[in-house]
């Protein structure tokens, strides 16, 4: 790190001749004005006008990233951040440069990672359009909230700061729109000491990059990748428990539920959910293990307790007593078939129970040799 250089800003820039100059100019006089020892570094993600020309005029350092992605600029820009502190922003002039002190006052006292908060700012007339207000912005950012458990209001806010430490530990690598969710994602989940704060928003100056749709994808796909709960477990647990409910039930005979009765079909239903919904949770098992061991993901709690508590004993045991009550049932529907000279016999409903638990408990002894190979730890030599 560069002792000389206190603050670095970067600002990833396409297309932006218009704003880009008046961006640096508002950087340049807060560090001016507040006796800071300064770096603004510019990366031009493939420019077809004047922005690089525009930006060196006003005293930035331009740097060029061939890879076309809102992340892949970031990451060409940070790698070349020398401050103990950085800046990040966009250089369409949404956001006031002006507000660079307010973001490094928490810096000073301790925090890691400062977000901007747009919604508890103020946004100027035109600067988001009602659809983003209303519903793409507070969807992510209840979704992030709900994932992984935080209050930050503005996810998506594009300026903020941390410092060059908590960069380090973030480990960022996504290349697109989603790097913006992958940063609060990898604060979070690093423990880093966050704040937030009310900032103002104008409306941009040239012409909008987003692609709403494709964009809102990646973050969401990115949130889901990143929180294999509410990918595989919240779903598959959810429908395991319905099916194997409305299996039981129906092993019985019809029932009348919403004014309608529920037969054979539905049990049919109930038991392609069920050995669906177990398919599910062992492929979460199998994810999250992988993402652990690779690195992208750390140990939480559930993880920690189904390590201590699991080996592939246990998991044998577990299915071989789930297919043993699969097969005793089909045994016992076996004899009496036998018994009747193989004629006509009327057992479908236990048959369907009992095909499902087989079903279930042959899923479950297999997974769990392939769960102990992923839990398998290599003798490292010194």
């Amino acid at each position: 790190m560069n002792r000389d250089i206190e603050v670095s800003v970067v600002l990833p820039c396409l297309n932006e001749e218009a704003s880009i100059g008046i961006c640096v100019n508002k950087i340049r006089t807060v560090f001016i004005r507040e006796g800071i020892r300064g770096q603004i570094i510019v990366v031009d993600n493939g420019s077809i006008d004047r922005s690089r020309e525009v930006a060196v005029a006003a005293g930035a350092e331009v740097i060029s990233e061939a890879q076309k992605g809102y992340g892949a600029a970031y990451l060409a820009g940070l790698a070349q951040a020398k401050g103990k502190y950085i800046i990040i922003g966009d250089s369409d002039n949404t956001y006031d440069f002006y507000d660079i002190p307010k973001f490094l006052k928490p810096l000073g006292q301790g925090y890691d990672f400062v977000m901007g908060s747009r919604f508890k700012g103020g946004m100027q007339k035109g600067s988001m359009s009602w659809s983003h207000r209303y519903i793409g912005n507070p969807i992510l950012s209840g979704l992030c909230r709900l994932f992984f458990r935080t209050r930050l209001s503005d996810i998506h806010c594009g300026m903020r700061a941390f410092t060059a430490e908590a960069y380090k530990k973030m480990e960022l690598m996504t290349l697109g729109m989603e790097f913006a969710t992958e940063m609060v994602v990898s604060a979070l989940r690093t423990n880093l000491k966050i704040y937030e704060i009310p900032i103002s928003y104008h409306p941009r100056t040239g012409v909008s990059k987003l692609s709403p749709l494709a964009d809102a994808w990646r973050h969401i796909r990115f949130m889901l990748l990143y929180c294999p709960l509410w990918l595989y477990f919240v779903p598959g647990l959810t429908g395991f428990i319905v099916g194997i409910m409305a299996l039981l039930l129906l092993s019985r005979g019809p029932f009348l539920f919403l004014g309608h009765y529920w037969d054979i079909h539905f049990m049919a239903f109930a038991s392609m959910l069920c050995i669906l919904s177990c398919q599910v949770l062992h492929l979460g098992v199998y994810a999250h293990t992988y993402a652990i061991r690779q690195g992208f993901l750390k140990y939480d709690k559930v993880t920690l307790f189904f390590k201590e508590h699991f080996n592939l004993e246990r998991g044998i045991i577990l299915g071989g007593a789930v297919f043993l009550v699969g097969a005793t049932i089909n045994l016992f529907i076996f004899i009496e078939w036998f018994s009747r000279h193989f004629g006509e016999l009327s057992r479908l409903r236990e048959s369907i129970l009992g095909m499902t638990l087989l079903v279930i408990g042959i899923q479950t002894i297999f997974s769990s040799f392939f769960i102990s190979l992923l839990f398998l730890e290599r003798r490292r030599n010194n």
